[in-house]
């Protein structure tokens, strides 16, 4: 892999580029890829020509997304390991990168959520959230980042939040890890920039995905969530997977160290 640090070639490359968001011949892994948002992005990578590597702790949740991709005739395959571990981590990247003699795009996306208010929580809910939602994506981006800036090209690509953007009540620990996430882009955009590695996060509002699907169904709940963006809806997974294509893209080369918000504008506005 060769990078081109130099923007007048790059904007040549991509001018001449009949496809500027072909991702053909690209290994990408996406963390939490089992189902929901990290499903589409695995998906719309895969369908813009990557190969990708699922990943998930159920193993027959996991073979299921594999085989529905599989049948669609796209190029993917399945990692399976804890992302709190690091040891594991380490050695799932590493083993990706063996496979397929190569490592080019990394999405974070795997993570939990918590409900508890500041006074409330206790220390291991807290621990639990950081864990996931942080620790694990700096593990994973160091160990991806190292392969990438041997290689001199890569992308990162961290999913955070709008609650890393914002605050509300009653989720301390996710919206403090997801604006560590921000923290954490910016840092990696600023280190590994120079070896030709860009690195950006996405900051999603209110998904539908089948986990959240008792929220859709509270209406109240609903009609909160619809008046509080501009396009009163719900965001689909495919809105935040068109986004990661774009970063993953030669069309992103320049974009490094961005939060883009993909919440229908919500926030935006007051």
């Amino acid at each position: 892999m060769v990078a081109l640090h130099d923007g007048t070639l790059h904007e040549a490359a991509i001018a001449a580029a009949p496809r500027p968001f072909d991702l053909t011949g690209r290994v990408a892994l996406v963390t939490g890829s089992s189902r929901g948002i990290g499903n589409a992005i695995a998906g719309a990578l895969a369908r813009a020509g990557a190969h990708v590597v699922l990943h998930g702790r159920d193993a027959a949740v996991l073979r299921d997304a594999e085989d529905t991709l599989l049948s669609q005739g796209l190029s993917v395959s399945t990692a399976r390991f804890d992302i709190t571990d690091e040891a594991a981590t380490s050695e799932g990247i590493a083993t990706v990168a063996a496979e397929h003699r190569r490592f080019d795009i990394l999405v974070n996306n795997a993570g939990v959520t918590a409900r508890a208010a500041l006074l409330d929580a206790d220390t291991d809910g807290w621990r639990k959230v950081i864990e996931a939602d942080l620790t694990a994506c700096f593990v994973a981006a160091r160990e991806a980042g190292r392969l990438m800036a041997a290689a001199g090209w890569g992308r990162i690509i961290n999913i955070a939040s709008v609650a890393g953007l914002l605050a509300a009540p009653g989720r301390v620990s996710y919206i403090a890890a997801k604006h560590g996430l921000i923290g954490l882009t910016r840092s990696l955009a600023l280190e590994l920039g120079p070896k030709g590695v860009t690195s950006n996060a996405i900051a999603p509002g209110f998904v539908a995905t089948e986990l959240n699907a008792d929220m859709r169904e509270n209406a109240s709940l609903d009609q909160w969530v619809k008046g509080r963006n501009p396009l009163g809806r719900w965001g689909a997974p495919a809105d935040v997977a068109g986004a990661v294509v774009y970063l993953a893209s030669p069309a992103a080369g320049f974009v490094n160290g961005a939060v883009l918000a993909i919440d229908g504008g919500m926030s935006a506005v007051v």
